[in-house]
């Protein structure tokens, strides 16, 4: 079992992780997901003490590895970990890569090691290119080779970073069927991985990252149907996000339309939906700046790349005011040609309680 307790890693001018708590039982399967830049692979590094943490404690299975009297290299021997970049020695076969730490480590004789190793090469597809070097494979390979080397110090643990992220698409599949495989093996794996469907199909847990530390976590079903907080349920779906701000009858017009059209242009929204967008928000800002003294409102615009849709949640201040049944008629006409669904909601807990869904007509 891997017990994290208040991990923090700070960087010159990053802070990767602010405060991770988590626990790992034995035998656990984990995708970690999550946004570029959000502490994945410094998650994973941190627990093999590649990256030292900066504060908090990790134990695994009841060692402390963040104590400075721990054996590393004793601890590490539990700890398999597949790089995104391989990290094969060019000038050793196959064979040699898989056969070098189970001797040096584990004091396995020649023959010993050798025999694993082809063993090992067989279950990953690849015994026939034992004597080849690593120069002489390919991508695909190359990682399966790098796995096999993991399972030679037979971890209980296997670490994954981003093991796809630098093959070409046609040989993703060859590894993640490795991977697959080991799921089953009942080892415990941790994998950092931007392919959602290898990571539902494969995990028991699902980690999202994001705000320096698991911003959410559960069930692939969990994560991937029924997100429960905003910035997951925008990644999963895959949402592009625009948010506009309005504090005065004085608004910006001009800047905010150019800054509609920038994230439409930037998301490569097809033009006829780019320019309901932009009429909603034209037509929407209109309606409430004339009925409110002093406008708060929050515009909050998401795109949909997987189902190419687009919405308009329009959040404002003052006393209950239903726009749909109280604006402007001809901009409320303007509205209902270009939205699917307009809805109304009013929620006085929250600081800007008048809250204004807008569905947009797919193009």
């Amino acid at each position: 079992m891997i017990k994290i307790e208040h991990l923090k890693k700070v960087y010159p001018n990053i802070i990767p992780l602010k405060d991770v708590s988590v626990e790992i039982n034995d035998g656990d399967v984990i995708s970690v997901i999550g946004p570029s830049g959000t502490g994945k692979s410094t998650l994973l590094r941190c627990i093999n003490l590649l990256e030292k943490p900066t504060e908090g404690h990790i134990w695994v299975d009841g060692t402390d590895v963040t104590d400075p009297k721990c054996d590393l290299g004793k601890v590490r021997q539990k700890m398999g970990m597949v790089f995104q970049s391989f990290n094969l020695f060019g000038h050793l076969t196959v064979i040699e890569n898989i056969m070098l730490a189970p001797m040096d480590l584990l004091g396995k004789s020649k023959q010993e090691a050798y025999d694993e190793g082809m063993r090992l090469l067989r279950t990953v597809g690849l015994a026939e290119k034992a004597l080849n070097y690593p120069d002489e494979l390919s991508g695909g390979q190359k990682q399966r080779i790098a796995i096999a080397r993991a399972l030679a110090m037979n971890p209980d643990i296997i670490l994954f970073d981003e093991p796809t992220s630098a093959l070409d698409p046609t040989m993703v599949g060859e590894v993640q069927a490795v991977i697959r495989d080991l799921s089953k093996t009942g080892k415990t794996l941790m994998i950092v991985t931007h392919e959602m469907n290898f990571a539902r199909a494969i995990s028991n847990r699902v980690f999202y990252m994001d705000e320096g530390g698991i911003y959410e976590e559960g069930t692939p079903e969990q994560i991937f149907e029924h997100p429960q907080r905003e910035n997951t349920r925008r990644f999963i779906k895959k949402l592009k996000v625009l948010e506009l701000n309005i504090e005065s009858r004085d608004y910006d017009f001009l800047g905010m339309a150019g800054q509609i059209e920038v994230y439409c242009n930037k998301n490569q929204i097809p033009p006829k939906t780019a320019s309901r967008i932009q009429l909603t928000f034209e037509e929407t800002a209109q309606i409430l700046v004339s009925l409110l003294e002093s406008p708060r409102i929050q515009a909050v615009c998401e795109y949909s790349e997987a189902a190419e849709t687009a919405e308009w949640t329009v959040s404002y201040g003052g006393e209950r005011l239903d726009v749909i049944n109280n604006g402007d008629e001809l901009a409320l006409a303007v509205l209902k040609g270009i939205t699917e669904e307009m809805k109304y909601n009013w929620n006085e807990n929250a600081e800007l309680p008048n809250q204004l869904s807008l569905k947009i007509q797919q193009a």
